[in-house]
């Protein structure tokens, strides 16, 4: 099947659709505006080129072509495409009239969609602008969306990852220029990347992740297994916000990941994945939770019912060890592995932290410690380290890896390249001690630290200078000088040819 479109060319139009928005609304509302369209689009095209092929097939019998309709992945409702709705660009409740088409799709693919589009609102004053700007900026939007460059249907595009690609390559966009709100809903696709990599998911692995944001992480987990040529994993996510949950279920249905079951609510105060009582585990846990959460649940946490906090209860002002001690009651006790994204002071910090940290170093879960460049994460520049904590292991060393110096340096945030993932994640496999890089600690020796996990404790990084040849130095200096005199001299001749000495 021949192509006729690429991937540069759709990302390049939505980007050129932003500037409905851009200027008027924040970053991290109007993406909502611009992912849901994109979404819409998508699955219009797709229902309306199966319906043209269907209604060839069956000579226009409509009966059995709406019949046949009703059994394919999801259902589109008369009135709620985008052409219908772009024909109607110029109607005085166009916000309204979109608000009613995306609750007909939730309502008959209940299943699937059900909540996705109910944080969205098309009609809103408050983010749109009063009746008259609104009704011009989704006339607008409409009009973006119905470029030929936009066309998806599925013999055009002929894969379905071109379509998620551009909804990841818009989110990364929009937290570009989202500030510190686009912790909310990303995580940098070469973090996500190396924390797949190092928890290595495998055929028949359920993967959770409590923060799951837009879901990036769990795309790169499910990728992991997809490369190896199966589709048999399980995705749980839980999200908080509720935009950002909306995101992370159509994302995960532009993929083609219909069965994943993302909750919506506050994973610490409400875990929602619950079975026999307590919380479900899994094989594989990720996550990069909001960094240091303040109010984060202490003083409704007392007496968890999930006995997560019984290693001991974390600050109410840090809620770092609140998601840790969540996650790992969240992994398998056969198997199970987890990694997670959070800030230095988890390694150092003290007073109940501390013994949280004790307490999991003795009981032989923490795996590694991998400490990343400043300024990759979107709206801060603090460094990050990903932990990687294992359930079962033989060894009670802690592998240590610095990978803080090598990256690539950005104008507005670093990256890590292919090499530098490479290099972080052979090291982890294969347990290496390279110089100034990486050393395996035992728990005698973190004992001996006071199980103090900063990572220069274990990994010597310092560089001798070369030393310094006072001899050359010295001969060096009377060359100078000598210079320096020959050039008075020069400069008192001119003086006196010129009269002024």
């Amino acid at each position: 099947m021949a192509l006729f479109v690429n991937q540069a060319e759709i990302n390049a139009t939505l980007w050129k659709a932003c500037d409905t928005f851009r200027g008027i609304v924040d970053a991290s509302e109007y993406k909502n505006y611009l992912l849901v369209m994109l979404f819409l689009k998508y699955i219009s095209d797709v229902w309306g080129e199966h319906y043209q092929t269907l209604s060839e097939q069956y000579g226009g019998d409509e009966e059995r072509v709406r019949r046949r309709l009703e059994r394919e992945r999801f259902v589109l409702p008369k009135g709620s495409s985008f052409a219908e709705l772009y024909a109607q660009r110029n109607a005085d409740d166009l916000g309204d009239l979109i608000n009613k088409a995306l609750s007909a799709i939730e309502d008959e693919n209940k299943s699937k969609l059900t909540g996705v589009f109910r944080n969205i609102d098309f009609n809103s004053e408050s983010n749109l602008g009063q009746t008259r700007e609104r009704n011009t900026r989704l006339k607008m939007l409409l009009e973006d969306f119905a470029s030929p460059a936009l066309d998806l249907r599925p013999s055009r595009i002929g894969n379905l990852d071109i379509i998620g690609n551009a909804y990841e390559f818009l989110i990364g966009l929009f937290a570009a220029g989202a500030g510190k709100k686009a912790g909310e809903f990303y995580t940098p696709a070469e973090v996500s990347e190396l924390v797949a990599e190092l928890v290595n998911p495998q055929p028949r692995d359920r993967i959770y992740d409590p923060t799951c944001g837009s879901a990036s992480l769990l795309m790169k987990c499910a990728a992991q297994i997809q490369k190896q040529g199966s589709r048999d994993f399980a995705l749980y996510g839980q999200e908080i916000n509720g935009s950002t949950y909306a995101l992370a279920r159509m994302n995960m249905f532009l993929h083609g990941i219909d069965d994943a079951r993302i909750e919506w609510g506050d994973t610490l105060r409400n875990p929602k994945h619950l079975e026999h009582d307590g919380l479900t585990t899994f094989q594989v846990v990720v996550a990069n939770p909001p960094f240091s959460l303040d109010k984060w649940g202490a003083e409704d946490l007392g007496s968890d019912p999930y006995k997560r906090f019984e290693r001991g209860m974390p600050p109410k002002s840090k809620g770092d060890f609140a998601f840790i001690s969540h996650m790992v009651a969240s992994m398998d006790e056969v198997g199970g592995r987890m990694g997670v994204v959070l800030p230095h002071g988890v390694l150092f910090r003290a007073s109940s932290e501390g013994t949280i940290r004790r307490h999991l170093l003795e009981e032989n879960l923490l795996d590694a410690v991998i400490g990343l460049p400043s300024n990759l994460f979107f709206g801060t520049g603090i460094p990050a380290a990903v932990l990687v904590f294992r359930r079962g292991r033989s060894d009670d060393r802690v592998l240590f890896i610095d990978a803080s110096r090598e990256y690539q340096e950005g104008k507005n945030q670093n990256k890590l390249r292919p090499e530098d993932l490479e290099k972080i994640v052979q090291t982890y496999r294969n347990r290496l001690e390279l110089e100034k890089y990486s050393k395996l600690a035992s728990l005698e020796e973190i004992r001996a630290n006071d199980f103090n996990l900063n990572i220069p404790r274990y990994v010597d990084t310092f560089e001798e200078e070369d030393a310094v040849d006072l001899g050359a130095v010295q001969v060096e200096l009377e060359l100078l000088e000598d210079k320096r005199a020959a050039l008075n001299g020069q400069m008192r001749g001119y003086l006196l040819e010129l009269g002024l000495a």
